[in-house]
C-alpha cells in the first residue's frame, strides 16, 4: 500500500482510484496562458451574465438540473473512481445538486429582492448586485455536491466562477464544467482551472477575481483568508469540523445507535459534518457503546462500485496514514480501542471501521478531525457536562442532541457553539437552509437567502423627491 496521491508527469496530472491503487488516464494541466484565457472569458461572461433577467437565468438553472440528472451514472462513477466514494451515495449527490439548482431557480427572486427601507428620502431601497467572477476553492470529499453548493446562488445571482478544484479529482472537475455549459449559460461563465495549489495566490491577486470561497482545512483557511485579506477581497470559508453528537439517556438507544453509525461513516467517514465525538450519557453508555460496535462491526467494506458497500476506501494514502497515528496516539494517550484501529491489507487506501472508547481532551481523537471511519465515544455525567466537551473543540461546524424530549434536546442545542444544532437528526447541508460554521470551521454562510447574499453588493439606493 505505497501508492502516492498523485501521478504527476509535465504538464499533466493524474488521479489514483484508491480502492485498487491504480492510475487513471493523465489530463493536460493548463498553463500560464490558458488561465488567462479563462480568466478572460469568465470576465466577459459575467458582464452579460449580469444583464441577464433572473427570470431568464432560472430557466438555464433548471435546464442544469435536468442535465445533471441526465448524466447522474457517468457523474457517479467519475466521483467514486477518483475518490473512492461508494456508488449510491455519489448518485444520491448528483441528485442533491439538481435539487440545490431548482431551488435556487425557484427561490433566488425572492432571496434577492429589492427591499424598501423607510429614511429621509422619498424613497430608499437596498438591491442585491452581482460581484463579479468568483473563485472556488473546492475539496475532493464531495466532488460535485460541494462545487454546487456555491456555484447554484452565486450563478443565480448573477456571478461567474472559475473551479480550482482538489487536484485528485480533476475529471469530476472538467465534467462539472461540461454540464454547466451544456445548460445555456454564457460561454466561460463557469471555467475549471486544472491548476496547482501554488497557483492559488497568484489567483487570488488577479483583478478578475473579486471574491474566494473555500471548503477545505483551517490550515487552508488560514493561507487563503490571508492572500484574500492583502487583496481585500471578499471571502466565505467552511473549513473542518469536529462535530459533537449527543446520546441523553432518554433517547431510544438502538435507533440513535444505528443514526450514529450512519452520521459517523457517511462518505466513508470523510465528511467535515460527519459526527466524530460521542458524548453519552454513562447511565446508558455501556448500552449505546454495545449496540454502536456491533453495528460498526457489521458494516461492509468493499468496492465501492459494488451497490451493497457500505464503506470504501479512503481517498488518498497519506490521509490513511494521518489517520492511523491519530488512533495509535490517542491509544497511547489511554484510549479503549474496542474495534478496528488499523489499514485493511491489499491495494488501494482501507481503513476498517473503528471504535475509540474513553476518549478525551489532550488525545487526537477528541482534539483533532478524524477524517475516516474512525469514531470516539466520551462519557458524560450530565447535560451540562455534555454541552461542555461539546464546546471544547477548535472546531464549531456542526452538532446533534439525541433524547426523547425534543424541548431538552432545543435547550442544549442553544448551549452548543456550532453553525448547526441538529435534534434527534443527522447534521446536514439543505438548500433551504444556511451553512456553515464558527472558530477554525470557518465564516460566512452557504446556501438559503443568507447564502445567496454572500455574493452580492448589498446596495442602499436613496432617492430624493
Amino acid at each position: 500500500m505505497t501508492s502516492t496521491p498523485l501521478s504527476h508527469d509535465p504538464g499533466t496530472i493524474r488521479a489514483i482510484n484508491p480502492a485498487t491503487g491504480e492510475p487513471l488516464e493523465p489530463l493536460a494541466l493548463h498553463g500560464t496562458a490558458e488561465i488567462a484565457r479563462r480568466l478572460e472569458r469568465a470576465a466577459s461572461a459575467f458582464e452579460e451574465w449580469r444583464a441577464t433577467p433572473i427570470q431568464e437565468r432560472s430557466v438555464r438553472m433548471r435546464a442544469l438540473a435536468g442535465h445533471l440528472r441526465a448524466r447522474r451514472d457517468a457523474l457517479a462513477r467519475t466521483m467514486t473512481l477518483e475518490m473512492g466514494k461508494p456508488i449510491t451515495q455519489a448518485e444520491a449527490e448528483v441528485e442533491k445538486c439538481a435539487w440545490a439548482c431548482e431551488h435556487f431557480a425557484d427561490h433566488a427572486g425572492r432571496y434577492l429582492a429589492e427591499e424598501l427601507v423607510p429614511s429621509d428620502a422619498a424613497r430608499s431601497y437596498t438591491r442585491c448586485d452581482p460581484l463579479g467572477v468568483v473563485l472556488a476553492i473546492m475539496p475532493w470529499n464531495f466532488p460535485l455536491w460541494q462545487v454546487f453548493r456555491c456555484a447554484a446562488p452565486a450563478l443565480m445571482a448573477g456571478n461567474a466562477i472559475v473551479l480550482k478544484h482538489a487536484s485528485n479529482v480533476p475529471g469530476c472537475a472538467l465534467a462539472i464544467e461540461a454540464v454547466i455549459a451544456e445548460s445555456g449559460v454564457p460561454p466561460g461563465l463557469f471555467s475549471t482551472l486544472l491548476a496547482p495549489s501554488s497557483a492559488v495566490a497568484a489567483l487570488i491577486a488577479d483583478p478578475r477575481i473579486a471574491a474566494i470561497s473555500l471548503t477545505g482545512s483551517d490550515a487552508a483557511g488560514r493561507s487563503v483568508a490571508a492572500a484574500a485579506g492583502a487583496a481585500l477581497k471578499k471571502c466565505v470559508m467552511e473549513l473542518g469540523g469536529s462535530d459533537a453528537f449527543l446520546v441523553l439517556e432518554d433517547a431510544p438507544l438502538e435507533a440513535v445507535a444505528a443514526s450514529a453509525v450512519a452520521a459517523r461513516v457517511q462518505n466513508n467517514g470523510q465528511s467535515c459534518i460527519a459526527a466524530k465525538r460521542f458524548l453519552v450519557s454513562d447511565r446508558v453508555a455501556e448500552r449505546f457503546e454495545a449496540s454502536f460496535i456491533q453495528r460498526m462491526k457489521a458494516l461492509r467494506v468493499g468496492d465501492p462500485l459494488d451497490r451493497a458497500t457500505e464503506v470504501g476506501p479512503l481517498a488518498r494514502a497519506d490521509l490513511r496514514d494521518t489517520l492511523h497515528a491519530q488512533v495509535t496516539a490517542s491509544v497511547r494517550a489511554g484510549a479503549k480501542l474496542a474495534l478496528g484501529g488499523a489499514p485493511l491489507p491489499g491495494p488501494g487506501c482501507w481503513y476498517a471501521p473503528t471504535v475509540l472508547l474513553g476518549a478525551a481532551p489532550g488525545m487526537p481523537a477528541f482534539d483533532e478531525e478524524l477524517f475516516g471511519p474512525v469514531a470516539a465515544v466520551t462519557r458524560v455525567k450530565d447535560d451540562a457536562h455534555a454541552v461542555e466537551l461539546a464546546n471544547r473543540s477548535r472546531y464549531a461546524l456542526g452538532a446533534s442532541v439525541w433524547t426523547g424530549d425534543p424541548a431538552r434536546g432545543e435547550r442544549l442545542a442553544a448551549a452548543i457553539a456550532a453553525g448547526s444544532a441538529f435534534v434527534n437528526g443527522i447534521v446536514k447541508s439543505d438548500p433551504r437552509l444556511p451553512f456553515g460554521g464558527i472558530r477554525d470551521s470557518g465564516w460566512g454562510r452557504e446556501l438559503g437567502r443568507e447564502g445567496i447574499r454572500e455574493f452580492v453588493n448589498l446596495k442602499t439606493v436613496w432617492v430624493g423627491a
